[in-house]
């Protein structure tokens, strides 16, 4: 049996593998900066990427189901795939709105695990290299302010980072002027960038979520559609 919904589905699921994958990247890019910027564990919203991930491969799963039952006009697999569907846009919405809710929770942990790369950061290459390009990047020096480099153990007293220098050249951190330097701490800088980019995160979730939403009709349309066809044969 074919019927006119068939070809008008498989557009749609087409995006929904589509959305799927773009969950992944979302998901894979959060959980990697977040790996970088706050220990692991620490927050649960470091729980958000991982949702996501998990979220985005059941959805092209799903999609996958849905397709097969839109081409074959396949009752159960329609239901199915609503069904999940559903439950998949519910998931969304809370992890965008938990998103949402913990972004203001992550200054704390943030400023802990930045202290602690500072305290690496004359023995560690990797952790230097993360810590400039931070200081470079936001134009910032240290957690709270450049003060914070006078506890590090390793650092001179009189020495801060050459990426903290607003004109970086080699051993510019070296006996500075402050007027000559980045003043202001990372923490806060870093902490603000963050928390945009997870209400970025939250708004995609939300975003997809509603798409799913128009997806679930349609599913619905096309099983009272298959329905309807049964009852006549």
């Amino acid at each position: 049996m074919e019927g006119p919904w068939a070809g008008t589905w498989t557009n749609p699921d087409l995006f929904s593998q589509a959305c799927a994958v773009a969950l992944i990247t979302v998901g894979v890019a959060g959980h990697m900066l977040l790996n970088q910027t706050v220990s692991q564990g620490a927050t649960s919203g470091f729980l958000v990427p991982v949702v996501i991930i998990a979220v985005g491969a059941f959805l092209f799963l799903v999609a996958f189901v849905g397709c097969c039952g839109a081409c074959k006009e396949n009752y159960c697999l329609m239901m199915t795939f609503a069904i999940f569907l559903s439950l998949i846009m519910l998931v969304e919405v809370a992890t965008g709105i938990a998103g949402y809710m913990l972004r203001n929770k992550m200054n704390s942990e943030l400023n802990k695990t930045f202290r602690e790369k500072m305290q690496d950061y004359p023995k560690n290459n990797h952790t230097a290299l993360f810590l400039d390009g931070v200081q470079h990047d936001f134009k910032c020096c240290g957690a709270a302010n450049y003060t914070d480099w006078e506890s590090i153990s390793l650092m001179p007293k009189d020495r801060v980072p050459d990426s903290c220098c607003r004109n970086v050249t080699q051993d510019c951190g070296n006996k500075f002027k402050v007027e000559d330097i980045y003043t202001e701490g990372c923490v806060e800088k870093f902490g603000a960038w963050l928390r945009k980019n997870v209400l970025v995160v939250a708004g995609v979730a939300l975003g997809i979520a509603a798409v799913e939403a128009l997806g679930v009709v349609l599913a619905c349309c096309l099983v009272k559609s298959i329905r309807s066809g049964y009852e006549v044969m």
